[in-house]
């Protein structure tokens, strides 16, 4: 299959460090190359890629110190995109939404003839800088709805307050052959690792490290473009950073990250917000490290609670089960991951969306030469472009039962599908 993906050109392919929505990109171009797909990734020069390259500017806009809110451009480089790609013979283009000049994606592809397909990495709204939120998300579904789009999990899907014309849920993956575990023994400390904000809850898991009497690990980035997330660490991060049980290593690389999570007893993930996946959670977990999580978004779809660790739904439950975390095997861990959130599942699940999307674009364009042949509209029983309520590759939908959640949904949808 002939392959365009088109990446926001703020982050480099892969992150050096932070860049959640760049890793999923990467490992996805990697792996439908080495399943043999001809892929074309549409990215600034910085990238590193096993498929072919396309670039307009040399350097990711972050690395050029150019400011989120300035999208011209990250606009010319999605027009420049889709006026390549109009003149080449794709068989497939498929776009990722992360942050808010990804928005352009909808006006500049809802009239493409290739077929198409967007993954939505983020949250409604995207019209927001910073504390300020404005209105423009709307204006936006004049072109939104003909757009076929992924969600990266139940939660994220069901949080859209728009009627996206979604084709399936697709969870992100790991490549389990990089994310293997350290011939080393564990360690006595916990981990958390992340961007700070306060709502991937970095103060939280400092309380419960606290509260349980264990060494807790902090990794992560300050981003300097944001002044929120400076004060953040200086105010509420870095005062309780004593070197003994509450330290901070600075960012990690690749490398440095599965040996930390190699050593680490439990990653904690006392999320304050719903979060619309959370690669870390998978990271840790294909390599042995049990996750303790808040409920919040999709966790629930992703830790199986007294399996892969635990799903808790507040810093005193989580400090209370952090000394159970010995419960969790490893290996149990690991192959859960492989099974279910392997970059391989992945890749195979979207190749599954791919040729469902461009069946139906090969059926409306029929539809649209009938109409012309015939001089009026072909009236069918669904329209052409309009999704099945549930992805025909899901065999079924099973209740996993939560019952300990308070103020939160007892119940996660967890999808069973076929083998690749």
């Amino acid at each position: 299959m002939k392959i365009a993906h088109i990446a926001p050109p703020w982050i480099a392919i892969p992150p050096k460090n932070y860049g959640g929505t760049e890793i999923v990109i990467y490992n996805l171009v990697e792996e439908q190359v080495a399943q043999g797909h001809d892929v074309t990734l549409f990215a600034p020069g910085d990238a590193r890629t096993s498929a072919k390259q396309v670039s307009f500017f040399p350097k990711s806009m972050i690395e050029e110190g150019i400011p989120w809110a300035a999208h011209l451009k990250a606009f010319y480089h999605m027009y420049k995109s889709f006026e390549q790609i109009k003149a080449s013979d794709f068989d497939i283009v498929h776009t990722h939404l992360s942050s808010s000049s990804d928005m352009y994606i909808f006006p500049l592809s809802a009239h493409l003839v290739t077929p198409h397909v967007t993954t939505l990495h983020s949250c409604f709204p995207f019209d927001r800088v910073r504390e300020w939120t404005g209105e423009a998300d709307k204006y936006y579904m004049e072109w939104a709805p003909l757009v076929p789009v992924v969600a990266i999990s139940e939660s994220a899907m069901e949080a859209v307050p728009y009627d996206l014309n979604f084709v399936g849920v697709v969870h992100h993956g790991v490549p389990m052959e990089t994310f293997r575990p350290l011939d080393v023994q564990r360690s006595d400390f916990f981990v958390w690792l992340g961007r700070f904000m306060p709502e991937k809850g970095p103060h939280l898991a400092i309380e419960a490290a606290r509260k349980a009497g264990v060494p807790l690990t902090l990794a992560g980035i300050v981003d300097p473009h944001l002044p929120e997330s400076i004060n953040y660490f200086e105010e509420s991060i870095k005062p309780h950073i004593d070197g003994d049980q509450v330290k901070y290593i600075g960012p990690v690389n690749m490398e440095q990250k599965i040996g930390l999570l190699s050593q680490a007893r439990g990653f904690l993930n006392p999320i304050d917000w719903n979060e619309p996946f959370g690669m870390v959670m998978i990271e840790s977990m294909a390599l042995g490290c049990p996750v303790i999580s808040f409920p919040r978004g999709a966790a629930p779809e992703i830790v199986v609670h007294r399996k892969t660790g635990f799903l808790v739904h507040d810093v005193e439950e989580m400090a209370q089960f952090i000394p159970r975390i010995e419960e969790i095997n490893p290996e149990d861990t690991r192959t859960y991951v492989e099974k279910n959130f392997s970059v391989r599942a992945m890749a195979n699940k979207y190749t599954r969306v791919y040729k469902r999307v461009i069946a139906r674009s090969k059926e409306a364009g029929v539809h649209k030469y009938e109409e012309k042949r015939q001089g009026k509209p072909i009236i069918t029983s669904s329209p052409a472009v309009a999704p099945p309520s549930v992805p025909d590759y899901i065999k079924t939908i099973l209740p996993v039962q939560v019952p300990y959640l308070r103020g939160q949904v007892a119940r996660a949808k967890m999808k069973v599908e076929p083998g690749p």
